[in-house]
């Protein structure tokens, strides 16, 4: 198979649940650390020797007990809330009706081989996948009790995130918890290629700690992720490139000026800059699809030369660090929101790669799950 190729993760059959696990943490001074990246790097099949060394120096904490963890983070005012598991990957859905979590993107096999050997050589999950759901109102019920009790850790971590953390070990609660989850479907946040590697990792070796993989499922109505866009960069293509394009496809193409070209920026509406002129870009965005899919579906395979190559950016600011005159076009692009990203992935469609950014993400070494255990 072409590396290059984007393909589906399988789906995972419901019902959706997250079974307890003993939490490995770093210690507050070391979460949010860059340094601390270096437990979890090369040779992978040394990281479970290195972070023993670590917990013989205090550096690290193993859980006795497994629990459920209901995680809580703050960044940048944004705070999260979301309930730390093992997500059973164990069952395939073979209609997407049946299916418990919903990828969004493709992903490419071969990153997702190397990150299932990099795991097995590890003997770990590194840190959750972040899932959104619309919980029910007895998950909120059963959290805003937990949540009443103090919380077994409380830190602000050296990327300045403050963290709150519950474990709940109590087997009624987890059981409510279990019965409450179960009938929901969560879109998969960030973590695609993670997701991949779990299940590369089950299919090698199912019936044992592979048939679950580490999760946070964060409900979008209590504590929601904020949705940002990724813009694009068009290697290779002028502006006067997409006005000809957008005469084929009947978008409208009106040049302008930076602030107004900024203003207009919208459901329907692009802007366009390589650093030097602008313009904004109206397309016919139906109202199940969006801006980024007509961009990419749409526009560019009628463009008359190009894209040589399409880089993704988070920021605004990043992306026209890109931009050149004559050379490189700046695509900035509206956000989808949650609710329209779980209507296309519910009629059977992803979205391009990198269209979208869930924010914040919790530090690296709040919660981590060594494979070791079970």
């Amino acid at each position: 198979m072409d590396s290059s190729a984007v393909v589906t993760p399988p789906y995972v059959a419901g019902p959706l649940h997250l079974r307890p696990f003993r939490g490995l943490m770093l210690a507050p001074s070391r979460v949010g650390d860059p340094s601390s990246a270096r437990a979890f790097a090369r040779p992978y099949a040394a990281v479970a020797t290195r972070l023993g060394r670590w917990q013989a120096r205090g550096q690290l904490s193993h859980d006795p007990t497994p629990a459920l963890y209901l995680h809580e983070y703050t960044a940048g005012g944004i705070t999260v809330r979301g309930l730390v598991g093992l997500l059973d990957i164990s069952r395939r859905a073979t209609r997407l009706e049946e299916s418990a979590v919903l990828p969004h993107e493709g992903i490419h096999p071969a990153q997702a081989d190397d990150l299932a050997d990099r795991m097995g050589e590890m003997e770990l999950n590194p840190a959750p996948i972040l899932l959104v759901h619309r919980a029910p109102a007895a998950v909120r019920t059963i959290l805003d009790r937990v949540r009443a009790t103090s919380p077994d850790h409380a830190f602000t971590d050296r990327a300045e995130q403050h963290h709150r953390i519950w474990a709940i070990t109590d087997d009624a609660t987890i059981a409510d918890l279990g019965s409450a989850t179960s009938g929901s479907r969560a879109l998969i946040a960030d973590g695609h290629h993670r997701y991949a590697a779990y299940l590369r990792l089950h299919q090698r070796q199912p019936g044992g700690a592979a048939d679950t993989g580490l999760a946070m499922l964060v409900d979008q109505d209590d504590t929601p992720l904020f949705l940002g866009a990724i813009h694009r960069v068009l290697a290779g293509v002028r502006i006067e490139d997409v006005a000809r394009a957008a005469e084929s496809v009947g978008a409208r193409f009106v040049p302008s000026s930076a602030a107004p070209a900024v203003a207009a920026l919208g459901r329907h509406t692009l802007v366009l800059t390589d650093g030097a002129a602008w313009a904004t870009l109206t397309l016919d965005v139906p109202a199940d699809r969006a801006a980024v899919e007509e961009l990419h579906d749409t526009l560019v395979p009628v463009l008359p030369r190009g894209p040589r190559r399409i880089t993704h950016h988070h920021t605004v600011e990043d992306a026209l660090a890109h931009a050149v005159p004559e050379s490189d076009l700046a695509v900035l692009l509206p956000a989808p929101d949650v609710d329209l990203v779980l209507r296309i992935v519910a009629a059977g469609r992803l979205l391009p790669e990198k269209a979208t950014s869930f924010q914040p993400k919790p530090s690296l070494g709040v919660l981590i799950r060594s494979l070791r255990d079970g």
